[in-house]
C-alpha cells in the first residue's frame, strides 16, 4: 500500500477518490491506476497539493509505515484559522496483512473555526471512505495482477 500513499497529491497520484467531485471545485485530480517510480520520495519538508495553489507539509514519512502531512488553508489573504493533520498508518496484522488507519485532526485558532470544518468533515468522510477502497484495490491490484 505504501507506493500508493507516497504518491497522493495533486498533479501526483490524487487520491483515488471521487476525481469528479474534487475537480468541480477546481482541484485539478486525477488519481493514477499505476504506481510512478518518480512519485516515491516522500520526504519531510514535502509539499502535497490539494490543489492547484494549495498544499500540506509533510511533517512524517516514514516510508512502509506513516506519512503524515500538516497545514490549513487560507482564507483568501487571512492566515488558516485551524491546523489540521492529515495522518496515513500502516500496521501489520498477526495475519500477514497490512491495515490502513487515515486520521484527521484539527486544531482550531479561531472560535468560529468550527463552522468551516464541520461540514467538511461530513464530506470529508465520504471522501475518505472512496479513497481507502481506491487504495486497497490498487495495492491488490498490483499484487495479483490477473
Amino acid at each position: 500500500m505504501w507506493p500508493w500513499i507516497a504518491q497522493l497529491g495533486q498533479g501526483r497520484g490524487g487520491f483515488y477518490s471521487y476525481d469528479f467531485l474534487e475537480n468541480l471545485l477546481g482541484c485539478e485530480i486525477h488519481s493514477a491506476d499505476r504506481v510512478r517510480a518518480e512519485w516515491q520520495d516522500v520526504a519531510v519538508g514535502d509539499q502535497v497539493g490539494l490543489a492547484p495553489g494549495v498544499a500540506l507539509v509533510v511533517s512524517t514519512a516514514e516510508p512502509g509505515r506513516a506519512l503524515v502531512l500538516r497545514g490549513g488553508i487560507p482564507l483568501g489573504e487571512s492566515a488558516p484559522p485551524y491546523e489540521f493533520t492529515w495522518t496515513f498508518s500502516l500496521c501489520e496484522q498477526p495475519d500477514g496483512n497490512t491495515r490502513l488507519i487515515v486520521r484527521e485532526r484539527y486544531e482550531y485558532l479561531r472560535s468560529w473555526s468550527w463552522l468551516l470544518v464541520e461540514p467538511v468533515e461530513a464530506v470529508s468522510f465520504v471522501m475518505t471512505q472512496k479513497m481507502l477502497r481506491g487504495i486497497r484495490d490498487r495495492a491488490e491490484n498490483l499484487a495479483d495482477p490477473r
